[in-house]
């Protein structure tokens, strides 16, 4: 019987040995992270008028038929436009077995782009969320929110972690974890989760993040630091320690606190409260067992928040608290580690833009 929590590496492989995972083509280990598994588009996406969710008994295929515009081929790339909706079949789908439920979201990557990248599936009434028990395809929902994109079949933009059981810490348990493993540097702010805060008065100079220019060229996903950031992003600086985020506008900014995932914890950032302001952190919500830790060469890493703002404009102060950290039980030490054992472009980080970018 599996132990309670977050399935490691190794038990991931056991589920693709087993066929509770498959994929054409097969699923490649070098998809297989410490506690996910990344995603691979497949080769048709379907524009439609609108984002969906399945629904109970219903089949993505019968939402495409209804809501579906045109077909697109991305065999040999195609470009995904700013502000419209696709939905892709994934390379992947599952036969979970009982027990073991699922959970999607976006890699560190596809967020820091503004790409809105959700799971869904057959019979779903949520997004990212995968049930005990399914069997079926896999589809993202993607929708480029601040550039268009040029993407192809076999891109890894998503990724899904699976759970036995309860896996989730208490207030009580992750303050315990914090005294024996110091999680932040500083007193963690623990409530339902550890809070993080931004950081808007860097130790040198004003830079305290980006924005995303309304109108810029096309990115290919493909081009790993080639574009120049002064073509897509302008600089945001401060003096005072505040900035005022403008609705609609995209924002990379960094936390605070350097935040460290011991080796046998996971985590994921919370979604978004509407008590803190009107504005969203964080689209891409996974934290691997090792993420800033000593065991994997970190000495905690920074988080980089992915900034949107709602409504009316909005004042962000230093020290502000702006979202939480949920930290998760493993249930088995992974076989490798977050920036130890796997190349990492973020082991380390303070605040840093996609990986496409120079």
């Amino acid at each position: 019987m599996t132990k309670s929590g977050v399935l490691p590496d190794h038990a991931i492989r056991a589920l693709i040995a087993s066929a509770a995972i498959s994929a054409t083509p097969a699923v490649q280990d070098i998809q297989v992270q410490p506690a996910s598994l990344d995603l691979r588009l497949g080769t048709v996406a379907w524009r439609v008028r609108a984002s969906f969710l399945a629904g109970k008994d219903r089949p993505v295929s019968e939402r495409i038929r209804e809501f579906g515009m045109h077909r697109v081929d991305l065999t040999e790339g195609a470009v995904l436009e700013k502000g419209c909706v696709y939905v892709i079949e994934l390379a992947e789908r599952l036969a979970l077995p009982r027990g073991i439920t699922a959970v999607a979201n976006a890699k560190s990557s596809t967020g820091r782009l503004d790409l809105l990248t959700r799971a869904i599936t057959d019979g779903g009434s949520e997004f990212d969320r995968i049930p005990e028990g399914y069997s079926g395809p896999l589809y993202a929902e993607v929708c480029p929110r601040s550039f268009s994109v040029l993407v192809r079949a076999g891109q890894r933009l998503n990724q899904i972690r699976f759970r036995a059981g309860q896996a989730l810490l208490s207030d009580t348990e992750l303050a315990a974890l914090h005294d024996q493993t110091p999680l932040v540097d500083g007193q963690p702010v623990i409530s339902e989760g550890l809070g993080f805060s931004v950081d808007l008065r860097p130790a040198s100079g004003s830079l305290v993040g980006w924005r995303a220019k309304p109108h810029t060229g096309v990115i290919d996903l493909d081009r790993i630091g080639h574009y120049p950031a002064r073509d897509f992003w302008e600089e945001v600086h401060s003096d005072d320690g505040r900035i005022i985020l403008d609705p609609g506008a995209f924002y990379i900014l960094v936390s605070r606190e350097a935040v460290t995932i011991p080796p046998d914890h996971a985590a994921e950032m919370a979604p978004y409260l509407a008590m803190v302001g009107e504005f969203r952190v964080h689209y891409a919500g996974f934290f691997d067992p090792g993420f800033g830790h000593a065991a994997a060469g970190g000495r905690g890493s920074r988080g980089v928040l992915e900034v949107r703002c709602h409504e009316a404009p909005f004042v962000l102060e230093h020290g502000q608290v702006v979202g939480r950290l949920v930290y998760e039980r493993m249930s088995a030490l992974p076989e490798r580690l977050y920036g130890a054992d796997l190349k990492s472009n973020y082991q380390g980080q303070g605040l840093k833009l996609a990986k496409q970018f120079r």
